[in-house]
C-alpha cells in the first residue's frame, strides 16, 4: 500500500508532499488508522547514554522541524523521535525550490536552511503532544547569527529545550547555514563543546536531571579529522555523536540532473561514507562515547552495517521516505540480529 500511496506524492513537488504526508499521518493517527496498518515492530530495548531505548531505531531530525507530528510518527513504532532542528528564533530557511528527488538513488538534495517556527513554537508543540518516549530536540544556530557567536545560540537552544527533552543534539553538520560546518574543526570545536558541556551542566542544576546531549557531524571528514572530533569528545565528555549529517559529495550520484544542485545529499549514497565514519569514530571511542548511526539506511542489512561498524542505535530519514513504515520493523530486525 505504501508504494502507491508514495507513488501519488512523488507526482507532487517533494516539500508540498512532505506536508501532505505529515498531515495525513496525523489524521490517521487520530482515527487509530496508523497502529491497524502500520506492520509490527519487535520489543528490542537497549541502554545508551542513561537512557533504556524501547527498539534500537529512531527518526532522524529534519522530518518534524517544529514537533508538529510526534504522535503520528511514534504510533509507527519508532524506538524514538528527534525533532528539529529548530533555532532561538523562527527563520524561513532558503528561497524555493530546496528539495529534489532522485529516486534512481534513492537519495534526496534538500538546501532548507533550518527552516523553522522558532523555540516557542517547537516546545509549545512538544508540550500538546501526548508523546511520552525517548525524544531527542536537535538544536542549531540563526542564519544571521556570525560563527563566532554561534555558542550563544547553542546555550539558548540547550536552555530551552532542556526540560522537555530526553536527549539533545547539537547541530554542527549542516551543509546548508553558512559557516556552520567549520565549528566541527580544531579550536572551534573544544571551545563549541566546553561551552555545550558548562550549559549542560548549569541546566542539570536548574531542573535537577541530568539530560545527555550527542554532537551530530557531516561523513565529508578525512581520517585526521575523525580522529580530532573523537578525541574532542572524549576530552569534553560529551554524551555521544551522531554520525552522520547530508554529504556535500556529489560523484555517487554525477551525471544526474540534479547532481548540481546546492545542498545536502542524503539517502544510499550516504551508506558507505556514513559507515566509514563511524568505524573511524569507533576506533577511537570504543564503547566510551555511543555513536548513533544514520544515513543510507534502507533495508535491515544496511541498518545492520551501522551496528558491526559500532554504532548502538540507528536513525532513519530518507529510507523512511522512499520505504515507508515496514523499513522501521525490518531496520530492528537487522538491528538485533547484528547485536548478538
Amino acid at each position: 500500500m505504501y508504494g502507491l500511496i508514495r507513488n501519488l506524492l512523488f507526482r507532487l513537488p517533494p516539500e508540498q508532499a512532505h506536508h501532505i504526508a505529515l498531515r495525513s499521518m496525523d489524521v490517521g493517527q487520530r482515527l487509530g488508522l496508523l497502529e491497524k496498518f502500520s506492520p509490527a515492530v519487535a520489543e528490542a530495548p537497549v541502554e545508551v547514554m542513561g537512557l533504556t531505548f524501547p527498539n534500537p531505531v529512531g527518526l532522524a531530525a529534519g522530518l518534524d522541524k517544529n514537533a508538529e507530528h510526534i504522535d503520528a510518527l511514534a504510533a509507527l513504532g519508532f524506538g524514538f523521535i528527534e525533532v528539529g532542528t529548530v533555532t532561538p528564533l523562527a527563520q524561513p530557511g532558503n528561497p524555493k525550490p530546496r528539495m529534489f528527488r532522485l529516486p534512481e538513488h534513492q537519495a534526496i538534495i534538500n538546501r532548507m536552511g533550518f527552516n523553522n517556527e522558532g523555540l516557542d513554537v517547537l516546545l509549545a508543540n512538544v508540550r500538546r503532544s501526548r508523546f511520552n518516549g525517548i525524544l531527542g530536540i536537535n538544536v542549531g544556530k540563526n542564519k544571521v547569527t556570525p560563527a563566532e557567536l554561534a555558542e550563544s545560540d547553542y546555550r539558548k537552544g540547550i536552555a530551552g529545550v532542556y526540560e522537555l527533552a530526553s536527549y539533545i543534539t547539537v547541530n554542527v553538520s549542516s551543509p546548508n547555514t553558512p559557516g556552520l560546518r567549520d565549528l566541527q574543526f580544531g579550536d572551534s570545536l573544544k571551545r563549541l563543546l566546553e561551552a555545550i558541556k558548562e550549559e549542560q551542566h548549569t541546566q542539570a542544576e536548574v531542573h535537577g536531571r541530568y539530560v545527555p546531549i550527542a554532537v551530530k557531524i557531516a561523513p565529508d571528514m578525512d581520517d585526521t579529522a575523525i580522529r580530532f572530533v573523537a578525541d574532542a569528545l572524549l576530552e569534553t565528555g560529551i554524551d555521544g555523536v551522531i554520525a552522520t549529517n547530508t554529504t556535500i559529495e556529489r560523484e555517487a550520484v554525477a551525471g544526474h540532473r540534479y547532481a548540481d544542485e546546492q545542498g545536502g545529499l542524503s539517502g544510499l549514497p550516504v551508506r558507505a561514507p556514513s559507515v566509514r565514519v563511524i568505524e573511524g569514530l569507533h576506533a577511537s571511542l570504543g564503547e566510551r562515547v555511543p555513536i548513533i548511526g544514520v544515513g543510507g539506511i534502507a533495508d535491515g542489512e544496511s541498518a545492520a552495517e551501522k551496528i558491526r561498524a559500532g554504532a548502538r542505535l540507528v536513525q532513519l530519514y530518507t529510507g523512511f521516505i522512499y520505504r515507508g513504515p515496514s523499513l522501521i520493523g525490518e531496520a530492528v530486525e537487522g538491528v538485533r540480529a547484528a547485536m548478538r
